[in-house]
């Protein structure tokens, strides 16, 4: 009988992994929050209001969408609006909830599969700073969420900041939506950057695809004028009500602040985005161990838990690309074949690009610098940059538990995705904890002892 592979996340690397695991003759359930397949990457709009021309506004849409119909396929089952809560590390059970999250009457359901793939993702990461909290402050991935899924502009003045290329797409959506995006800032110099992309430049040429990619955003702004700056950051926000206007300031490559180059802009919004950071929950569950956050995975993609595989951004940072080479790779080990050798190495070039992206776009150590005494850090819980300096540097120098339990931060809806990492980094080190329950489940549903399994 065929291996059942059960796959979480329809974005890039799920749904790659979904059409080889097929061809490798596996029965297929594919997984995902979303009601549309696509993940981020391939945001649609709703389908009473989706685009005649679609292949105009999202890029690489005919291998999306020849892509996304493996998902029809007599030997695979499509599950949107489904949650993973709980992932059983004994038997690799999942616990599933199909239904809308914000719906009544949700279905338990479990699932038992021969391997499983985790294709989860990543979010984006931002930095606090003084007046980040303020209505009108957007992560860049919600600004782009609301261009690419809703048209919705986040404001008609709009200031797109952090660090990455992922800042080209944002601004380019927002352009579309019909937002004035007054500038891009990359916070990293220029030599940083180019020192990054430069490197080795004769392994340049298997990124061909992506360099146009990156020179059709350059023009995009470049036609709406829109300026493209290196080496400045949002240093804070101020408003009353709402944000009314940013102050920006030069920064060196460590990301310290050059004292009296600040410079204030006037807008109704501004997106921030420093990066991605992975989303392991299910693959700590699982007990899948991690570096430096990411999911451990060895050249199969098999991470250290027998039976389970990890692709796309939570092995790494390296975009829509990389994710899909890594999803292709565990996609047919999984299902019992062998990937092709130019499967593999189309997948090491990707993973060559994701090395490149992270050293022409690191996070400088000295952002902490931005902050003072009364930046809120952990929003949930209006936690501060004081009392959390304090908390750490106490006699008793308390762990990452205690840390939570004594200034909140971590525990509030969000449990830690928006400020985990920089919590962490405040502490001196990273920490993944397993929570029994992954995502958000009502206490009705948990207490109904009905669970069908699928």
């Amino acid at each position: 009988m065929s291996r059942h592979v059960v796959i979480v996340g329809a974005g890039p690397a799920g749904l790659a992994a979904a059409e080889h695991a097929l061809r490798a003759g596996a029965r297929v359930t594919v997984l995902d929050q979303a009601d549309t397949p696509g993940g981020q990457y391939h945001r649609m709009l709703p389908e009473a209001f989706k685009a005649r021309h679609p292949d105009r506004i999202q890029h690489g849409w005919a291998e999306f969408a020849r892509r996304r119909r493996v998902l029809d396929h007599p030997r695979c089952r499509w599950w949107p609006a489904s949650t993973v809560w709980a992932l059983d590390r004994t038997d690799k059970t999942l616990h599933v909830l199909r239904g809308q999250a914000d719906g009544g009457g949700r279905r338990r359901i479990t699932l038992d599969p021969d391997a499983l793939i985790l294709a989860t993702g990543a979010h984006d990461r931002t930095l606090p700073f003084p007046g980040w909290e303020l209505p009108g402050v957007y992560t860049a991935g919600a600004a782009q969420a609301l261009a690419k899924g809703e048209r919705v502009a986040i404001g008609s003045r709009v200031l797109v900041a952090g660090a990455g290329p992922f800042l080209l797409p944002v601004a380019e959506s927002l352009l579309g939506v019909g937002a004035e995006v007054v500038a891009v800032l990359e916070a990293n110099p220029f030599a940083t950057v180019g020192k990054g992309w430069s490197s080795r430049p004769w392994r340049l040429a298997a990124h061909a695809g992506k360099a146009g990619e990156l020179a059709r955003y350059a023009a995009a702004l470049a036609r709406q004028r829109v300026p493209y700056r290196f080496g400045r950051a949002v240093v804070e926000a101020r408003g009353a009500d709402r944000v009314r206007e940013v102050v920006t300031a030069k920064v060196r490559a460590d990301w310290s602040v050059v004292a009296g180059t600040e410079r204030t802009y006037e807008v109704d919004a501004v997106c921030v985005g420093h990066g991605f950071v992975p989303q392991p929950e299910l693959a700590v569950a699982a007990g899948c161990l991690l570096d430096n956050g990411f999911v451990q995975v060895d050249g199969d993609q098999r991470t250290t838990v027998e039976g389970v595989f990890a692709a796309g951004e939570i092995t790494g940072i390296g975009g829509a690309v990389t994710s899909a080479a890594e999803g292709v790779v565990a996609g047919c080990v999984a299902a019992g074949g062998t990937p092709d050798r130019a499967l593999v190495r189309e997948r090491d070039r990707a993973l060559a690009f994701a090395g490149r992206l992270a050293a022409a776009h690191p996070i400088g150590s000295a952002w902490r610098g931005w902050l003072d005494e009364d930046t809120i850090v952990c929003r949930c819980e209006e936690t501060t940059y004081g009392e959390l300096t304090r908390a750490v540097q106490a006699p008793s120098c308390p762990g990452s538990h205690a840390l939570k339990l004594g200034t909140r931060a971590g525990l509030g809806p969000c449990q830690g995705r928006m400020c985990g990492p920089t919590v962490s980094e405040l502490r001196g080190g990273a920490e993944r904890h397993h929570r029994p329950i992954a995502q958000p489940i009502r206490l009705g549903e948990l207490a109904e002892p009905k669970e069908t399994s699928a």
